[in-house]
């Protein structure tokens, strides 16, 4: 085997020796990941699987996660096999998607896959499967998702989820999940495939699936804590809602919501309103009952178009009326910073604990689209979580917590963390 697949394993994943990679070891003993750029070598990639397990000192592997490019598709069951096989993999979930993450790398690219496998000490695992139709009958019942899959919300920690867009409804699916399981965390995404054409792999242990989804119940001694970096930085001040109809806002503060968002744009200085134009967004409070918000307690979403005359403006959401709301403007910078803020926040909160590892979803429009250089979102991650087995992907949504309620995102980070509860 050539070593040009790979190994990737924290900080400093790569050393190079007379034009070739060695791998360098990671400090963090629970998680490893690697990046496999090749296409289908069944003997290969075996050595390759079998010599990533020995790289994990942990005894035994409890979790693999998976992400595969989309030429794959042909043998993605096959390739799950080896790596089951190979790995000693006991539970294998993933997905599809034309970009990988490896610890500290973003392959925007890839045209190989990413494994990441995890100790997790004392957790007790589950994976689930599934189906547009079962979104559709769970719609107003609370219980349908626990009966359907054995799993009580008490027996549960956290998820951990990855969905085909093109044949179930993710924000159906996610109200009717956060119905069953509420105030637990759900992380993931949304797979990506060959665009245009409408297909995406999903994969749980040996089976592959191009419709649906599948999620990880996290439970027993390990919990899923995280970051979810919306990529914005709030401009002007906060507002209430005073008159909504469905996603038109009529009245912000009793003034014409139209006329509140040109005077905030206007009061910034020059340069800010230059990078304002094209990049506006709106913040919804989601939890109405804290004293003070902060960058984490908006649920950003699209502004959809606004007309001057009318006052109007139309966003992409349902807003309530009384909400409390702040705009919001999207660039590297801000995102830069909001990602920092959060980080932080989450390490000091997370201090005391044990980490075992990461998952990062990140939305197709970051990474050099947004920052202008590779592995920014990662760069941080390993920034303030040190040497962290850290396996991911780019995807077409993706789902994570604000202020303790789950949503489906864009142009976000989502940073799910396996921690000792």
């Amino acid at each position: 085997m050539t070593l040009k697949k790979l190994f990737a394993g924290g900080g400093s994943p790569f050393a190079k020796l007379d034009g070739r990679f060695r791998f360098v070891a990671l400090s963090n003993e629970h998680s490893i990941s690697a990046y496999w750029s090749d296409g289908l070598d069944e003997e290969g990639l075996a050595d390759w699987a079998r010599r990533l397990r020995t790289r994990l000192r942990a005894p035994e592997v409890s979790l693999g996660l998976v992400f595969m490019s989309p030429k794959f598709f042909p043998h993605s069951q096959q390739v799950l096999e080896i790596l089951r096989v190979h790995a000693q993999i006991p539970l294998l979930v993933g997905c599809s998607s034309n970009g990988v993450i490896a610890n500290a790398e973003e392959i925007e690219s890839a045209g190989g896959l990413v494994l990441g496998l995890y100790s997790l000490p004392g957790a007790k695992l589950t994976g689930v499967r599934f189906t547009q139709d079962e979104v559709e009958a769970a719609a107003g019942d609370k219980e349908y998702w626990p009966t359907e899959t054995k799993l009580k919300p008490e027996a549960v920690n956290g998820w951990l989820t990855f969905i085909d867009p093109f044949h179930l409804d993710a924000e159906a699916w996610l109200r009717s999940w956060q119905q069953a399981y509420p105030e637990l965390p759900v992380f993931g995404g949304l797979a990506t495939g060959n665009f245009p054409e409408p297909l995406t792999q999903v994969y749980l242990d040996g089976e592959v699936y191009e419709d649906g989804g599948v999620a990880i119940a996290v439970g027993g001694g390990v919990e899923l804590a995280g970051v979810v970096s919306q990529g914005c930085t709030p401009i002007g001040e906060t507002w209430t809602l005073t008159r909504v109809n469905q996603n038109l806002i009529h009245f912000i503060g009793n003034r014409p919501a139209y006329t509140v968002l040109a005077e905030t744009v206007n009061q910034l200085p020059p340069t800010e309103q230059q990078q304002a134009k094209g990049n506006l967004f709106i913040g919804l409070v989601v939890n109405e009952y804290l004293e003070d918000f902060h960058r984490g307690d908006f649920l950003v979403r699209n502004l959809l178009g606004g007309d001057p005359n009318s006052g109007i403006l139309a966003v992409g959401a349902l807003p309530r009326t009384g909400q409390t709301i702040q705009f919001q403007r999207r660039d590297a910078a801000g995102a830069t910073q909001e990602m920092r803020e959060l980080l932080l926040r989450t390490q000091d909160g997370l201090k005391e604990k044990v980490i075992f590892g990461g998952c990062l979803v990140c939305c197709n429009g970051r990474g050099r689209s947004l920052f202008g250089r590779p592995n920014h979102d990662t760069d941080l991650v390993q920034e303030y979580f040190g040497d962290l087995g850290l396996s991911g992907f780019f995807a077409n949504g993706e789902i994570g917590p604000v202020a303790g309620k789950n949503f489906l995102h864009s142009y976000t980070a989502s940073l799910a963390l396996f921690v000792k509860k």
